[in-house]
């Protein structure tokens, strides 16, 4: 028995994101997801990946401030992760079990991932099926 399709969707860059996020390694052909027995988030050196069964729920959100959204973040409430390449829309991907993504090794996890791809329905439609 095999699996759905693989599905790959890029992040949506906002011109005025392109530069600031390209000193870090974050660019259109290093920042992308695919998801189907797994969802795999590259987001320039950062990586998240994590079985499909672990996702509970994926639902689109935004626009956001900038500052809260551009580069890698951590919610200091529920450590949850961002990651922005917009303000315009993205996804909010929650996990059954935490999994690591921001820092090395497994010791700090997020119970969500938000990432601002460039198609947000056609994501939330691919998780939630």
């Amino acid at each position: 028995m095999t699996g759905p399709a693989p599905r790959r969707f890029g992040f949506a860059f906002a011109s005025s994101f392109r530069r600031p996020l390209s000193l870090v390694g974050i660019r259109p052909d290093t920042a992308w997801v695919t998801v189907d027995d797994t969802l795999v988030v590259r987001y320039g050196p950062w990586r998240l990946q994590t079985p499909r069964a672990n996702i509970v729920g994926a639902e689109r959100t935004g626009p956001y401030r900038w500052w809260r959204v551009m580069g890698p973040h951590m919610s200091m409430a529920d450590r949850g992760l961002s990651f922005g390449t917009t303000t315009a829309a993205g996804v909010c991907i929650r996990f059954r079990e935490p999994v690591p993504g921001l820092a090395p090794g497994r010791w700090l996890r997020h119970p969500a991932v938000t990432i601002t791809i460039d198609d947000p329905d056609g994501l939330v439609a691919a998780l939630n099926t």
